[in-house]
């Protein structure tokens, strides 16, 4: 993306629109009591989502139907090559097993299936019941491939159970960004990879600044076009206080990954982390 020169203040989670906050909720204003940062990262950024997930699960099903129109759109069409490239970050190969956190419609988690053929193993999983009925409906003929509505930071699965975990776009939207890394690491075995597609803020500054400025009035627009305006003005909101990559390696580290690295696509507005389960005693 292109143009917006000029600085624009970026939003702030506390002035998520009105129609993302259940009348309850009472998010820190600037100045105000917030969520104090790990040990290690900047005083901006922020350990977790801030918004309940029933409400994330209520937007997220809301948007389903119209869900992968609008991230091909906004991707440009580049969305399949980043998950080609998080799927060649697991190293699984066929017959291994494989568990995709916060799934959405599935095309991660299918992607993961072929990879392992039909004797191997994928499990999604994600918190909106119509996301997960969707993935069912989409790819009910992969018989390696199944689907399940779940909570990332309480997965109902053995120790160990799984060679690789996956989450793509998904993270931000977890109440604590290491608890999650620690869920997905406890599920994989040791030597296992758990590999993070996630969006990021490109470098140097004023083009991060120029990025964000556009993605936060685009994003809007076109979901406007399809009656979810409201949901994609949280997207980019959801950006401020998102641990930059190199804090996100940290925050790997933290839940005991080892052999953490990441690197940027799309200009730095994507960045793919990935930490290996440490090898047992």
């Amino acid at each position: 993306m292109i143009g917006l020169l000029r600085r624009v203040p970026l939003p702030r989670l506390s002035q998520l629109p009105a129609c993302l906050l259940p009348p309850h909720l009472s998010l820190p204003r600037p100045g105000g009591s917030r969520q104090k940062p790990p040990a290690g990262d900047p005083p901006e950024v922020r350990p977790g989502n801030l918004v309940p997930e029933s409400h994330v699960a209520a937007m997220f099903d809301d948007i389903a139907p119209v869900y992968d129109r609008l991230n091909t759109i906004m991707t440009l069409g580049l969305d399949g090559r980043w998950r080609r490239a998080a799927v060649a970050a697991t190293a699984v190969m066929s017959g291994s097993s494989a568990i995709d956190l916060a799934g959405g419609t599935g095309k991660l988690a299918a992607a993961l299936a072929e990879q392992v053929g039909p004797f191997g193993r994928v499990v999604g999983v994600d918190l909106a019941p119509a996301m997960v009925d969707l993935a069912r409906a989409r790819y009910r003929d992969l018989v390696q491939l199944e689907f399940r509505v779940g909570n990332a930071l309480q997965l109902p699965f053995a120790n160990g159970e799984f060679d690789a975990a996956t989450i793509a776009f998904g993270l931000r939207n977890l109440a604590d960004f290491e608890a999650g890394f620690r869920e997905m690491a406890r599920v994989v075995r040791s030597g296992g990879w758990v590999v993070c597609l996630e969006l990021s803020v490109p470098r140097p500054r004023w083009w991060g600044r120029t990025y964000h400025a556009l993605f936060r009035r685009v994003a809007p627009v076109v979901g406007g076009l399809f009656g979810r305006r409201g949901a994609y003005e949280y997207l980019p909101a959801s950006l401020e206080g998102f641990p930059r990559p190199e804090h996100l390696a940290l925050t790997m580290r933290r839940a005991g990954l080892v052999d953490v690295s990441y690197r940027r696509l799309a200009l730095g507005a994507v960045a793919l982390h990935r930490g290996r389960v440490a090898p047992s005693a």
